[in-house]
């Protein structure tokens, strides 16, 4: 039956969630952000024990993977909590999306207090002032420190990468070097025609394998085999980088997509493209099968040209 309840009329299961903790963000990256944005405000959040609820009853019934992503999800107070929550749940994988900049200061307590071992930490260039110019803000040291202290520490971590054509394009071989230096995984992201980057998408998009052409001009690069619903191409480089690309724009993996979307008010979504969805708050168990087969006809079988909603309200 689990197999039946999160199957969609494409033949996909679903077995991957993220949760969006909030839509509040501390960096105003340029793709991202406007820099005045409006975020939903906290008494319209579910609670923490509202999404461990939700998840639970999700897990249940067959989802194996949990991310945490936001906006920033260090932002929410409770997002501790909420993590030592999921650790019960009996998902394989929990990982958490960050920009790094508070995540420093809850390693310690994420590897002593919950099962959270898989941190994709943003780091859109290595040179501090072009960090600040994409980011808005001049914290690329605190940045940059943190993913070494999480690989220190034994989390497995990946830097992704917002590859932006007049930004960091210049930057591409310097991350593989980095990554073969440091021993940590680098994940180049394409640009996405989402909300701010619209009217810059023309110019700013890097397709993946305009990336991978240029890499081996310098590099051997070995493919690498990945799960069928992967969204990256990932190669090792003859330095030892681990490198991925994730061509959400030139090559859209709807086709394999294995996600459902749990937003911060609590509404779960099938796919980061539709604005449609359904609040789960205070349904009970019973209820959810008949739910999630109203959310997975709702779940294209291929990539959608647009969406209203700006990147950072629901979870990248």
């Amino acid at each position: 039956m689990v197999g039946h309840v999160l199957q969609d009329k494409h033949g996909r299961r679903m077995r991957k969630l993220r949760i969006s903790l909030l839509d509040a963000c501390n960096m105003r990256c340029v793709y991202c952000m406007p820099e005045k944005p409006h975020f939903t405000p906290q008494e319209d959040w579910a609670s923490a024990e509202e999404i461990v609820r939700i998840a639970g009853h999700l897990c249940a019934l067959g989802i194996e993977e949990i991310r945490l992503t936001g906006g920033e999800p260090t932002l929410r107070a409770d997002m501790l909590a909420i993590a030592e929550g999921l650790s019960g749940l009996g998902a394989r994988k929990l990982g958490l999306t960050s920009n790094g900049l508070l995540l420093g200061e809850k390693l310690e307590a994420l590897k002593t207090r919950t099962d959270l071992r898989f941190l994709n930490i943003s780091m859109d260039s290595l040179d501090r002032d072009n960090f600040a110019r994409i980011t808005r803000k001049d914290v690329f040291e605190t940045v940059h420190g943190t993913i070494l202290k999480a690989r220190d520490m034994g989390f497995s971590v990946k830097v992704n990468v917002v590859a932006l054509r007049g930004l960091n394009d210049h930057e591409v071989l310097d991350f593989v070097d980095w990554s073969g230096r440091e021993g940590v995984a680098v994940r180049f992201l394409e640009a996405m025609n989402i909300g701010v980057m619209e009217k810059d998408f023309a110019q700013r998009l890097i397709p993946a394998r305009e990336m991978i052409g240029e890499i081996r001009k310098h590099y051997k690069l070995t493919a690498q085999v990945g799960e069928v619903d992967a969204t990256a191409y990932t190669f090792v480089a003859d330095n030892g980088a681990d490198v991925g690309f994730i061509a959400s724009e030139s090559e859209p993996f709807c086709g394999n997509c294995s996600r459902l979307r749990l937003t911060a008010q609590g509404h779960l979504r099938p796919c980061l493209f539709t604005h449609t969805g359904i609040n789960l708050k205070g349904v009970a168990f019973e209820h959810y099968p008949a739910a999630i087969a109203s959310i997975l006809d709702l779940k294209p079988g291929g990539r959608m040209a647009h969406v209203a909603q700006p990147m950072y309200q629901i979870g990248g």
